[in-house]
């Protein structure tokens, strides 16, 4: 069985992170991809350039999100807010955040040119991130293209990785809610354990149950916690390119989600 085609994709990334796509070129993406909705959900970054819940560009509604990793104790999580508005906590947390991107970057950046001998050409701008070092590397003369980067270097087990300063899950859901009007947990089937990350839903709104893992994945699981607590079933691209409309929900969950969202 078959789900219906998304009517909308809630989770891509643009240049204000880790993505190639600029405001500007969304909507002739979004039709490319059939959906005439989107939600940006930079990480751990207010888009620049949104400055409403939801804003219209060009016939293509744009949902301002955010893409907020947190410690959840055992397990690392990703948070996605929708229908961002710029509260003081959520302010202070992304201000905090991006400083620590930028720290760690330098550090990372440090340890590669020590490691390999190499100078990268990198700017260490807001919202950078490892894909953004991988890349440089990948340009450099350094003897590895972007995944050898990762797989050699700057993965979690390298030896130029730098961990990131997270806040906690009961912080990043405490400043998600303040400021979003809907708050879920992301791609629960990329986490170690998946039924353990599952079982923060109980303090979210929505989980991504739409999502294009390329693998096998036991989607019973995700219909089990949408049941047990209420849950919207949101759902996205992941985008990180200008290809959308790979996965997102079809029209019925859809029609839930973009409810609770001022403006769609």
């Amino acid at each position: 069985m078959h789900d219906d085609p998304p009517v909308a994709d809630l989770h891509l990334h643009t240049t204000a992170s880790d993505g190639r796509l600029t405001t500007d070129r969304l909507p002739d993406a979004a039709r490319a991809g059939g959906v005439d909705v989107v939600a940006v959900t930079d990480h751990d970054r207010y888009h620049p350039e949104l400055d409403a819940p939801v804003v219209e560009r060009d016939g293509v509604a744009i949902v301002h999100g955010i893409e907020l990793r947190v410690d959840a104790g055992e397990r690392r999580v990703d948070l996605l807010g929708y229908g961002v508005e710029r509260r003081a906590g959520l302010t202070a947390e992304v201000e905090r955040l991006q400083q620590n991107r930028v720290e760690r970057a330098r550090k990372i950046v440090e340890y590669v040119e020590e490691t390999t001998g190499v100078h990268l050409d990198i700017d260490l701008h807001d919202g950078i991130g490892r894909p953004h070092i991988a890349h440089a590397i990948d340009t450099s003369d350094a003897p590895y293209d972007y995944q050898g980067a990762f797989d050699e270097l700057i993965g979690a087990d390298g030896p130029c990785y730098v961990p990131r300063d997270l806040p906690s899950f009961d912080h990043g859901v405490g400043v998600l809610n303040d400021a979003c009007a809907v708050v879920g947990l992301a791609h629960p089937f990329r986490y170690r354990d998946p039924a353990g990350a599952l079982s923060l839903c109980a303090d979210l709104d929505a989980v991504e149950r739409y999502y294009p893992y390329g693998y096998e994945t036991d989607e019973s699981l995700v219909d089990d916690a949408i049941e047990k607590f209420d849950l919207f079933a949101t759902g996205g691209s992941d985008a990180h390119d200008e290809t959308l409309g790979r996965a997102g929900p079809p029209e019925s969950a859809y029609s839930q989600f973009a409810g609770e969202i001022p403006g769609l």
